[in-house]
């Protein structure tokens, strides 16, 4: 494979590679080791496709394969995060409340959403990229926005006050 090659896969599939793996595995370092794995693999399978969006599909599904093999591995589960030891206190980076509330969403329900909503799949393509009826794709997704909706609703910074609208 040419260089030329190489770098397009890069350019165009890295960061969707690590928003995917990140929201699966919730660790930055864990999301760039998939995300190197995942385009190593492809680079040395000499894959073609028919067109893009069947390149793109092989990248998730791989990508979320490759996360379900890390958390199954003896490393992942008898590992503590460096977060997890008591060190010098690192200045947080703001980070959004939505991201927060979606980082504490089942697995399926995160992946249905970021698939839908970040990535631009319709419910039958998520279904086809996870291997489920469109119907449960479906539900994951109403579950979801409920459970987002909810935990949101909790917070006052998104309360309206009473006669407020919402634009």
């Amino acid at each position: 494979m040419e260089e030329k090659e190489a770098r397009r896969i890069l350019e165009t599939y890295a960061d969707m590679i690590l928003r995917i793996s990140y929201s699966y595995l919730r660790h930055t370092y864990d999301a760039e080791d998939i995300c190197q794995n995942v385009i190593l693999k492809y680079l040395s399978s000499h894959q073609r496709f028919d067109n893009r969006e069947h390149e793109k599909a092989w990248m998730i599904r791989t990508t979320i394969n490759a996360c379900k093999d890390l958390r199954k591995s003896a490393f992942f589960r008898n590992t503590i995060g460096l977060d997890a030891l008591p060190e010098r206190a690192v200045p947080e980076e703001p980070v959004s409340v939505l991201t927060e509330e979606l980082k504490k969403l089942p697995a399926n329900y995160r992946i249905s959403i970021h698939l839908f909503y970040y990535e631009g799949y319709t419910i039958k393509e998520i279904a086809q990229i996870l291997g489920k009826r469109e119907t449960v794709v479906a539900n994951y997704l109403s579950r979801g926005r409920k459970r987002l909706k909810d935990s949101l609703s909790k917070d006052s910074r998104f309360l309206l006050k009473e006669g407020e609208v919402y634009e």
